[in-house]
């Protein structure tokens, strides 16, 4: 893990440390990430004879970010986005265009809707994005790091985004 990410990672946990709150991000950032990918998903080129989505070319940046910042968290949320590309592909094939846009809206307002509750309620504290914008770059990466030590993976991450609040300072 490189210092940058170390430093972006723990300033990003000062403003998630209520468990419920992280918990929310979890759904929130996963439920933004498919309603940007549906309509992006739609949009299909075609470079060198392979097709390929708009939501494909899109993403490509924001991966090769994480896998600057920590190269296992990075594939681990490549791994994710696939799967993610997968269900925004399934779900296009079963809806109209106008039910796909009324699901992404819907899923967005959702998402969105998570995200502040999360820090309205639980961490009574202003979103991370707001102090410093790159934080809705490093959102996933937390989300995945807590997934990774929560199954026993990356001590070294551990330290840094397995500290809780103590119960005193609500």
């Amino acid at each position: 893990m490189n210092s940058s990410f170390r430093r972006l990672l723990a300033d990003y946990v000062e403003y998630h440390r209520d468990p419920h709150n992280c918990a929310m991000h979890v759904f929130g950032i996963l439920l933004l990430l498919l309603a940007a990918s549906l309509p992006l998903s739609l949009w299909v080129i075609t470079l060198f004879e392979i097709q390929i989505s708009v939501a494909s070319i899109a993403l490509t940046p924001v991966l090769i970010f994480w896998l600057v910042l920590d190269f296992e968290l990075g594939a681990a949320i490549l791994a994710a986005v696939i799967a993610l590309l997968a269900a925004a592909a399934v779900i296009l094939n079963h809806v109209t265009t106008v039910g796909m846009w009324s699901l992404a809206a819907t899923i967005s307002g959702l998402g969105v809707a998570l995200l502040i509750i999360g820090h309205l309620v639980f961490e009574r504290r202003r979103p991370a994005m707001v102090d410093n914008p790159t934080h809705l770059l490093v959102g996933p990466m937390f989300v995945m790091a807590k997934l990774v030590v929560a199954l026993g993976f990356r001590r070294d991450l551990g330290i840094i985004v397995g500290k809780r609040r103590p119960a005193s300072s609500r």
